[in-house]
């Protein structure tokens, strides 16, 4: 069977709602919804508008920051929003679900700052942090997906002017080894594997109109263990949600990979019975 999952950083749950549910409900069908900054307490979250769409919703919420939820259409059979960490705790930036027999760890990784400040040294630690629980998410089960925010554009090919984003936040080469060491540990790029090539991105900045421009940043992945990655079959940022003036998008675009069981099926096959 099937199995679409999508990465969607929302920029506020709530100013974005009628957006989303038009787009689920016209444009994508989507199993596994996966959004960060919902900016929301978990009480705030608009459960009924997600309900009425076939979605069960999990959702780790923070007060006018931060903030995670899963939505699925495949029921939860575990739901974890606690990770026994001081760093990975701090604020709501994490929410681990089960569906049937994969995990899926929604992550919204610190945005960072200038070398040497505050918040460039959490997200160093939140990335250590991250790449600790991962290592053990990873030998404990068979299927894994880990996607969301990552706030790090990986290679020249992920921005749309290296040369401009050079010392920038979010192309800092102490991210970018941050970012390899993660996937080091286990986790495969979907995007990229599907697309070695493809200049492709999924934020872009409100205040240069860069999305008229296609002037934007990779920032937000679908990373899967070996096994999963070998499933997948498609991906696709989907810009209908961020080339709109009404309703007010976000200044991310979701990213939507495709993912198929190789039991009694290839992944050409996959491919032929999705065209």
């Amino acid at each position: 069977m099937a199995l679409s999952v999508c990465t969607f950083n929302v920029n506020s749950i709530r100013s974005r709602i009628d957006l989303i549910s038009r787009w689920l409900s016209e444009k994508r069908d989507v199993d596994i919804l996966c959004l960060q900054e919902i900016k929301c307490q978990s009480e705030q979250f608009p459960f009924e508008a997600f309900e009425s769409l076939g979605y069960s919703c999990a959702v780790n919420g923070q007060k006018r920051l931060n903030g995670v939820a899963v939505c699925s259409k495949i029921p939860f059979s575990e739901i974890r929003m606690e990770f026994n960490d001081e760093i990975l705790d701090r604020e709501k930036r994490l929410i681990e679900v089960k569906t049937e027999q994969t995990a899926v760890l929604n992550c919204y990784i610190p945005r960072g700052g200038e070398v040497g400040s505050e918040r460039y040294d959490y997200k160093m630690e939140f990335f250590d942090a991250l790449r600790a629980y991962v290592k053990g998410l990873l030998e404990k089960e068979e299927r894994v997906v880990v996607l969301g925010d990552f706030n790090v554009a990986l290679e020249d090919i992920d921005v749309y002017d290296p040369e401009l984003f050079e010392g920038a936040v979010g192309f800092l080469p102490s991210e970018k080894e941050k970012m390899r060491s993660l996937l080091k540990c286990g986790l495969h790029d979907c995007f990229r594997k599907l697309h070695p090539e493809s200049r492709s991105f999924t934020w872009w900045d409100y205040r240069s109109a860069g999305i008229w421009r296609d002037e934007g940043m990779r920032i937000d992945y679908i990373l899967a263990n070996e096994r999963m990655c070998g499933e997948c079959f498609g991906t696709e940022v989907d810009l209908w949600t961020r080339r709109r003036r009404s309703p007010t998008p976000s200044d991310h675009a979701p990213l939507i990979a495709e993912f198929g069981s190789l039991g009694g099926s290839s992944v050409t096959d996959l491919k032929q019975t999705a065209d």
